[in-house]
């Protein structure tokens, strides 16, 4: 099981975070990121340790790729059938 990269209770049909950008946006997503960047550098010391500071650097990451992609219109029709 990989906690940092594709942790199993994020995973189904499709990966939690794409269909956050589908139902949120990508700004939205980017300020999500942001704040877990915040939060796992901040409890790393007191918590998981380097587990923490990889998922930070997850969440970095993926800041970094979605300030480089255009943003992406929400389509209601291909989220998963919880939210329709």
């Amino acid at each position: 099981m990989d906690n940092v990269n594709h942790p199993e209770h994020y995973q189904g049909k499709h990966e939690c975070i794409d269909e956050m950008i589908a139902l949120f946006g990508v700004e939205a997503v980017k300020a999500f990121c942001k704040c877990n960047v915040y939060k796992y550098r901040y409890r790393a010391s007191r918590r998981n340790g380097d587990e923490d500071i990889a998922k930070s650097d997850w969440y970095m990451d993926k800041l970094m790729e979605l300030d480089n992609s255009p943003e992406k219109e929400i389509d209601f029709t291909t989220t998963s059938t919880y939210f329709k």
